[in-house]
């Protein structure tokens, strides 16, 4: 006699997970109609019990075009930071609840507190049974991240910490390129004479801030230009109510200034700016400066700012695909992506 074929046969057979085989013999979950038919089809060949009828798929789904059910859920939105018109992820967030909602899914917004992070706790707002997915955004806290990857739902984390680099996270990651501008502009600014060039930003505040002074060190290296540690204000304070006064007093400091900034991102460039301001120096003048993310605000200073356009429209497309597809085949190995950025030359480089 032979043996009898289990759902764990039929899932080994075409290297898919248990589950993923559960939910198309049993029409449950969400599930890409090409793999619930693979599934099926499988089942069929190997005799599994429950299809012993039938002689193909069309036998147990029917000859008719099979309906897609009608999708529902919520992707619900974790934020660990505030996030202002002038922040990327607030376009990139239009775009992807845009993509979302012609599918039938709604969005929801969770505020991430301090109190939530120390206790390792869902904020009060989050509904775990009607969530179909989680996007992250400016979520940089470690053993945060990996207790979001223990609740067996599809995880999308735009940027994160500089930990998860060697404690891989649970879910798919989506970047941008944080290394193309910067090579460009310091393999330009070379080639204009200028090899006086630091770097300004916490670089373990998060994966892009970390990629950025990463992608400063090797551009200065490949260039054979001399990287001078002083001109590198990259462990001033973290990120809050401290740190203009803390990158004031380091900046002040220097006996002399370097001829290019490169800033973590534009709203490190305004911190510099004010700091300028106080020690009585401008820019360009006295300092060129450089930005990352192409704010609002980076068009409309006087002087503008060089910086690096992000695509937010693209990000947003990129994490709606990303999310559904790890909600149709969530066997998928974890990805990190990463969209293109430009590098824009303004009047802080004296462009």
């Amino acid at each position: 006699m032979a043996n009898k074929v289990t759902i764990q046969d039929i899932a080994d057979a075409l290297g898919v997970s248990r589950n993923t085989v559960s939910k198309a013999i049993n029409n449950t979950g969400i599930l890409a109609d090409s793999t619930r038919e693979k599934v099926l089809a499988k089942a069929v060949e190997m005799g599994y019990k429950q299809f012993s009828y039938a002689n193909s798929v069309s036998d147990i789904i029917g000859t008719a075009t099979v309906k897609k059910p009608l999708v529902s859920g919520d992707f619900a939105l974790f934020i660990g930071g505030f996030l202002d018109n002038s922040h990327f992820a607030s376009t990139m967030l239009d775009k992807f609840q845009h993509e979302i909602t012609t599918l039938g899914y709604s969005m929801s917004m969770h505020r991430v507190t301090s109190e939530n992070i120390e206790s390792l706790s869902l904020p009060v707002s989050f509904n775990k049974d009607r969530t179909a997915g989680i996007i992250c955004v400016e979520m940089f806290n470690q053993e945060y991240c990996e207790m979001l990857g223990t609740l067996g739902i599809p995880l999308l984390f735009v940027d994160g910490p500089v930990a998860s680099y060697s404690r891989q996270l649970e879910g798919d990651f989506l970047m941008m390129d944080n290394s193309a501008g910067i090579f460009k502009l310091i393999t330009d600014m070379k080639n204009r004479g200028v090899k006086k060039i630091g770097f300004v930003g916490e670089s373990h505040h998060c994966r892009s801030f970390f990629e950025r002074y990463m992608a400063f060190r090797n551009a200065m290296y490949l260039n054979e230009l001399p990287i001078d540690e002083k001109f590198c204000l990259t462990h001033i304070q973290p990120h809050g109510t401290d740190y203009f006064a803390k990158l004031f007093k380091t900046l002040s400091s220097l006996k002399e200034l370097p001829e290019l900034l490169i800033c973590a991102n534009d709203f490190v460039a305004i911190d510099i700016i004010n700091c300028l301001k106080l020690m009585e120096k401008s820019y360009p003048d006295d300092i060129m400066l450089c930005g990352f993310d192409d704010s609002a605000e980076s068009k409309v200073m006087t002087p503008a700012l060089t910086t690096c356009h992000i695509h937010s429209q693209a990000m947003g497309y990129t994490a709606a695909n990303l999310l559904l597809s790890r909600i149709e085949q969530p066997d998928l190995n974890y990805r990190t992506v990463y969209t293109e950025t430009n590098l824009i030359y303004r009047e802080s480089t004296r462009d």
